[in-house]
Formats: C-alpha cells, sequence, structure tokens
C-alpha cells in the first residue's frame, strides 16, 4: 500500500502548489510511482504547472460521481513516466463535495502508487478539511514571514485536533539575504513557534514561476539549486539520510540570463 500525504499551507501564495508538483517529480525521478490529486477545486493550478491542461478529458469530481472510471482521470506526464494526474474540476459547488467520495478514491489509488501527494485548498475550508480526512501525514508549506507563519500555526492546531500528529515543515522561497536584513524572520524562529519537524526548505529563485508559466517543473533541471532543495525533500520524505543543500548566491551573469 502507498502513502497519501497532503501538501497543504495556512495561507494562499506562499508555492504550495509548486512544492507539491516538484516534490512529486523528484520523487518519480527517484523510481517511485507517484500520483497528485488537485483538490484546489475550481483553481486548477497542477494541470498547467505539468502543461497537461489540454489533455483533461475528465476530473476528479467525474471520478467522485462515477461518470468515468478512475483511471480515466488520470493523465500520464509524459516527461517523467512515473508520474500521474488527477486534475481538480473548473467549478464545483463545494455543498455537495463529499469527503467520504475523495477518501474512497484516494484509497484506491493507494494500491498503485507508492506516493499519493493532494494539494489541499490553503486555509481551512471544505476541501481542506476533505482532504486531511484521507491522510495520515501532513507537509506544510510555509514562507518565513510573519503572516505566513502565524496562519501555518492555526492550521497546525486544525490538525492536532483531528488527531494529526504527523506534520513536517517545507519552507518555501528561503532566502538568507532576506533573513540578514530582518525582511523575514530567522528559520530557527519559525522552527521554535512552530514545533513541528523541518522536512527541507526551498531557496527563492524567480525561475520558479517562469517554469510553472511554461508548464516545465524547474526540477526538471537537474543543475538548478531549486533540484537541489527538493531532492534532499525527497530522500528526507523516503527516510533516506540527506543533508539540507547550503545557499548558493547566483552570479550576475546568471542573475540577467537566469
Amino acid at each position: 500500500m502507498g502513502q497519501s500525504i497532503a501538501v497543504t499551507s495556512g495561507k494562499g501564495g506562499v508555492g504550495k502548489s509548486s512544492v507539491c508538483v516538484n516534490l512529486g517529480m523528484v520523487l518519480a525521478e527517484m523510481g517511485k510511482k507517484v500520483c497528485l490529486i488537485d483538490v484546489d477545486l475550481g483553481l486548477k493550478n497542477l494541470d498547467v504547472m505539468l502543461g497537461l491542461e489540454n489533455r483533461v478529458l475528465y476530473d476528479l469530481r467525474d471520478a467522485m460521481e462515477g461518470r468515468c472510471p478512475l483511471n480515466k482521470a488520470i493523465l500520464r506526464d509524459k516527461r517523467q513516466p512515473n508520474l500521474f494526474l488527477l486534475p481538480a474540476c473548473k467549478s464545483v459547488n463545494l455543498q455537495y463535495f463529499q469527503g467520504s467520495d475523495l477518501k474512497l478514491v484516494v484509497q484506491e489509488l493507494e494500491k498503485t502508487f507508492d506516493y499519493v501527494l493532494l494539494d489541499t485548498p490553503a486555509g481551512i475550508e471544505s476541501g481542506f478539511v476533505h482532504s486531511i480526512a484521507c491522510v495520515s501525514k501532513v507537509l506544510l508549506v510555509t514562507n518565513l514571514d510573519i503572516t505566513s507563519v502565524q496562519d501555518a500555526d492555526r492550521v497546525i492546531g486544525i490538525l492536532m485536533k483531528d488527531d494529526i500528529t504527523d506534520i513536517q515543515l517545507i519552507v518555501n522561497r528561503m532566502n538568507p539575504k532576506y533573513i540578514e536584513k530582518g525582511i523575514t524572520i530567522p528559520l530557527e524562529d519559525a522552527l521554535n513557534w512552530l514545533s513541528v519537524d523541518l522536512l527541507g526548505y526551498v531557496f527563492d529563485d524567480e525561475n520558479v514561476i517562469r517554469a510553472n508559466n511554461r508548464g516545465i517543473p524547474l526540477t526538471l533541471d537537474r543543475h538548478s539549486q531549486v533540484y537541489e532543495c527538493f531532492k534532499a525533500l525527497a530522500l528526507r520524505l523516503t527516510g533516506q539520510p540527506c543533508a539540507l543543500p547550503k545557499y548558493k548566491e547566483k552570479k550576475l551573469l546568471q542573475k540577467l540570463f537566469g
């Protein structure tokens, strides 16, 4: 049986979906069979980030409501044959979204995949509640600004009330220069505040946004610093010891030409 993991955040805009896509890509590269489920209903980010939006015929809602077999709704990434996506529907009335139906889908996928990563809505809306009811582990994505950490703390409280204690933190867009200048808080302060284990971090890189817009995950570039960060995350997630990468400041030509 595979493992289902919710990738969530306390607020929107911290790069949660990007983390889900790139982590899934690297896990798949390591030989793990991975299915991403876009539970961020109505927003549909993952298919765009993977460049699969034009191949979507069926979606999560179709599979949940029995309008198509589950395997017909799942798309395979052409660049990474171990990576699959169950896309979100364009719009949904959350009143009719049943968490029990989602759980059945997740349980079925666990029979086939090593990892099922659920990209949940940010915050505490119903899609988030239904998603965490399907998993035993949560990866909580945050930035190092005060509001992101505060919102992450609120989510931890909700998870604890639901008896979900296997929570690991991923700090996204970490920039040591911003920490030095006091623009963001130190990593150690965030860890002390949240009191959860750190899985790892991803350094700030504007090329991530460009890659997402082009439907080409930046982790496909194995020479990028972002790839090093996600490789460390994937190794640590699978229980393999791995030191977290050190920050390498870009030289001027790299900043100009990416």
